[in-house]
């Protein structure tokens, strides 16, 4: 068998790259023609961008963390949007992950705070409410000054059962709760989307 079927990684690879292989397999996306490609061109590769690559995943796990307040991605304890001291303080979107924040900001529509959930209320996959940082959301929204909310989670069954949670929670904090317009597409995902129809949804934006 050679590899690149759905198998296990033939038995023609040595144990170490049949290794890299799998490990490379297990990457969100990464399907085992790529895993290989991937190997390969390590292999290829001269060992001071081998050693290299492998600075950077290390440097990742040991020196990135959760904003304290956000928990958005950062190296310190504030991330570079709670630092940014010209940002509205009066409006968070809430995300469900750190890869929703990037395409957002990137639209140049929103100029506000973010909340990263890490997730999404998902009960076939064992994901609740307890999983999430709604209870972050909820202290924040009663310690600082926010007017509004906007519940930017992905427009399909999971992300709207977390919006509608999220909103039964803020309701008696008497704070305006929004969500994009539906320039969106049902079942799409935020990091997916073009910056101006993702711009668009969040300008046009509805009450909740």
């Amino acid at each position: 068998m050679g590899y690149g079927s759905s198998r296990e990684p033939s038995a023609l690879l040595v144990e170490p790259v049949a290794r890299l292989v799998e490990e490379f397999s297990r990457l969100p996306g990464i399907g085992p023609k790529t895993a290989s490609r991937l190997t390969f061109f390590l292999l290829r590769a001269d060992a001071e961008q081998s050693q290299t690559l492998a600075q950077a995943i290390l440097e990742v796990k040991e020196r990135v963390s959760l904003c304290s307040r956000c928990f958005n991605i950062t190296v310190g304890d504030l991330c570079v949007v709670c630092r940014d001291a010209t940002r509205d303080q009066r409006t968070i979107c809430v995300v469900e992950e750190p890869l929703d924040v990037l395409a957002i900001d990137r639209t140049g529509a929103y100029r506000g705070l973010y909340h990263v959930l890490h997730g999404r209320i998902a009960p076939l996959d064992g994901i609740y409410r307890e999983h999430l940082k709604i209870d972050e959301l909820v202290a924040r929204v009663k310690s600082e000054p926010v007017e509004e909310v906007i519940l930017a989670m992905n427009p399909n069954t999971e992300g709207e059962a977390t919006a509608f949670l999220i909103l039964r929670d803020l309701a008696p904090l008497g704070v305006r709760a929004t969500r994009p317009a539906r320039g969106l597409p049902t079942g799409g995902d935020l990091e997916w989307a073009d910056p101006d129809t993702l711009g668009s949804a969040l300008e046009g934006r509805r009450e909740l």
